[in-house]
């Protein structure tokens, strides 16, 4: 259970800062082998590319569950209460219609490829599994989203749905669904 906590308050993290390694590693070694052993890695811009896609959109699901997405807050808590959760209500339901917008056409995107397998030139593994950071980036999205507004009911409905305090972090860090 301790692990499952520590996955769920940590998932996107852990992906985000395997990339950045994977990203690091990839670029170090192709500076080493070219300058160093006068040969050129065939993997290494491949490699960092993929990395550099998954740590975008695990990093855009990260800035979901922790509110730090574009918006303007000050603006908006600078509403009556019941009108500032009103928009953020609003603004949060078509970003949910957006994220399953983008499931709906990953899904599709993704089935061409299951379909019609098509290797990546350096690394020559089939293009669908680097490609399923689109489907599950845009459910962890939605889900992060959808939890937002849980813990907000469940504590009460208290300020505005997964508003920071002044640390910047959640209000409930330590205990979630």
């Amino acid at each position: 259970m301790v692990v499952l906590r520590w996955l769920e308050r940590h998932f996107e993290e852990l992906i985000c800062c395997t990339c950045l390694v994977i990203i690091s590693t990839a670029v170090i070694s192709q500076v080493a082998a070219r300058y160093i052993f006068d040969v050129a890695l065939h993997w290494t811009e491949e490699t960092a590319a993929i990395a550099m896609v998954w740590a975008v959109y695990m990093g855009a699901s990260l800035c979901v569950r922790e509110r730090f997405h574009i918006r303007i807050m000050v603006a908006v808590q600078s509403l009556p209460t019941r009108l500032g959760t009103y928009i953020v209500f609003v603004a949060d339901f078509f970003w949910a219609l957006f994220c399953l917008f983008m499931v709906k056409v990953s899904y599709d995107y993704l089935y061409i490829f299951w379909r019609f397998p098509e290797t990546s030139p350096s690394l020559g593994i089939n293009q669908f599994y680097p490609q399923t950071v689109l489907i599950i980036a845009y459910t962890m999205m939605l889900l992060r989203l959808i939890q937002t507004y849980v813990l907000w009911v469940r504590d009460g409905k208290i300020g505005l749905p997964g508003e920071l305090d002044e640390t910047g972090h959640l209000d409930d860090t330590e205990v979630h669904i």
